[in-house]
């Protein structure tokens, strides 16, 4: 695999305790593969010591999760991409794995599921326990699929699904995003169970269990509703038509018996209901046709992206024959 470029990938935030064995831990098994390291403001030395050993260390100065993810999607280019935190929480034995699904072309994002294996009783926090299995049953559920593990941050990716996905989350909640973001695209996924061990005594978790886990729950609704439209607002016609019905049907039946209509602002209210639904309903007919017209635009810029891929590749091949003259 040493014709194919890999970039392993770790945004690190005080991670000085285990940065340089993660490190080690992945040169020993991708020696080829260029490791990034994308310090996030840290104050513990973690990019002096990722330095020393000998790996390229960038900045991000905006503070989250998905804002360095965004500038190392941008910033890098390479055949297939290693994501792993700085924690040592991600053994680093599943990456040569996961890197030869991606290479073979078999899939175009690689999940390392932990969930199937050591997560839980390797984590010492219920609550993220409980978050994990919340996610993963409320995504499988909107988006009709199977995926065992959503917010890993254990995964590989290809050149298209880097260079094609639209990061709009800025802290943890970017995983969920690149979840959906796959299903919604057609994109090819494929599961890896990997161990998963805890962090050491002395290293700290950044992840908040309860502002985090609401700002998921915030993206799996915001997405929901742009993914699906048809559905997210179908599913509030319908609420509102139950609700519109429940008020009128009483006031049906007393005018039946009586002739008369004595709860005019009951009326009134079912028909704001009513009215409200249809435009609810219609809303997501029109937003579920753009959605539509803007996955056949993904096709075609995916098709040009791969064509620019194969063309640099091209280029480079014919540029290092020349240099063997």
């Amino acid at each position: 695999m040493t014709q194919f470029k890999i970039a392993v990938l770790l945004p690190c935030y005080n991670e000085s305790l285990t940065i340089e064995k993660v490190i080690r831990d992945f040169k020993e098994v991708l020696p080829e593969a260029t490791i990034y390291v994308y310090d996030n403001n840290s104050t513990d030395g973690t990019a002096e010591l990722a330095s020393k050993a000998g790996v390229v260390v960038r900045k991000e100065y905006k503070q989250g999760k998905g804002n360095v993810i965004r500038s190392m999607f941008r910033d890098i280019d390479a055949d297939c991409y290693i994501m792993a935190d700085g924690d040592d929480t991600y053994p680093a034995e599943h990456a040569r794995e996961m890197a030869e699904i991606i290479l073979q072309g078999k899939a175009d994002m690689v999940i390392g599921d932990r969930l199937s294996s050591t997560y839980f009783t390797e984590n010492k926090r219920p609550f993220h326990n409980i978050g994990n299995k919340l996610v993963k049953s409320l995504i499988n559920l909107l988006f009709k699929n199977s995926i065992q593990d959503i917010m890993t941050g254990y995964r590989a990716f290809s050149y298209n699904f880097v260079k094609t996905f639209p990061i709009l989350s800025e802290g943890f909640e970017i995983e969920t995003e690149m979840t959906i973001f796959a299903l919604d695209k057609n994109l090819s996924i494929e599961n890896v169970v990997i161990s998963y061990r805890d962090r050491p005594d002395g290293s700290e978790s950044k992840l908040n269990t309860y502002s985090d886990g609401i700002k998921v729950l915030k993206t799996i609704g915001r997405l929901f509703k742009n993914y699906k439209p048809f559905y997210f607002f179908g599913l509030i016609s319908f609420l509102l038509v139950a609700f519109g019905l429940a008020l009128f049907i009483p006031v049906f039946i007393e005018y039946l018996s009586t002739g008369l209509v004595e709860r005019f602002p009951t009326l009134i209210m079912s028909g704001f209901l009513i009215i409200a639904a249809v435009i609810s309903f219609f809303s997501g007919i029109i937003l579920d046709v753009i959605i539509h017209s803007q996955k056949q635009q993904f096709e075609t810029n995916l098709t040009t992206i791969q064509k620019i891929s194969n063309m640099s590749k091209k280029l480079e091949r014919l540029g290092k024959n020349e240099s063997d003259y």
